[in-house]
């Protein structure tokens, strides 16, 4: 992690690390697979996301521009893949998890008391938004699925 006051620690390594991983991959992904999706007639391309890529906030700045990078990819993957593929963004806020490093238990629950359900985002509620997308949400396309207990609000 690197501070978002630390400009100097964003050295073009990270950033290229960090991209490449966030906008990189999922656009050489979906680019493999994209005659296959086509061809099924109802393909659903579901990119992780996050709120650090609406808010620029996250565990670091080229965290948050990544994740708004992979955001306005999707939109433009949406236009480009229908009608026969769908994209739609899962964007989850902080997710009760031990992932992030120095995260602690008191600022995950801090994070939760101050959004308005007053609920912690736990890895299943993002995996169930997934499903919703593919399953639920067929006339969906190029959106922002938010999952953040309404913490943006």
């Amino acid at each position: 992690m690197v501070a978002h006051g630390n400009l100097d620690g964003l050295t073009d390594e990270l950033v290229d690390s960090v991209l490449t991983a966030n906008v990189r991959g999922p656009l050489a992904t979906i680019r493999a697979f994209a005659a296959m999706l086509k061809a099924s007639g109802d393909g659903v391309v579901v990119n992780i996301s996050s709120g650090a890529g609406e808010r620029g906030t996250g565990s670091s700045m080229i965290y948050g521009a990544s994740k708004a990078a992979l955001n306005t990819l999707s939109m433009s993957l949406a236009r480009v893949l229908a009608p026969e593929v769908r994209v739609v963004v899962v964007s989850p806020g902080m997710v009760h998890t031990d992932f992030v490093p120095g995260r602690s238990e008191e600022m995950m629950l801090k994070v939760a008391m101050a959004s308005p359900l007053k609920r912690q985002i736990e890895a299943e509620d993002v995996a169930l938004a997934v499903l919703s997308c593919v399953t639920h949400l067929t006339h969906t396309t190029g959106s922002i699925i938010t999952v953040n207990a309404g913490s943006h609000l």
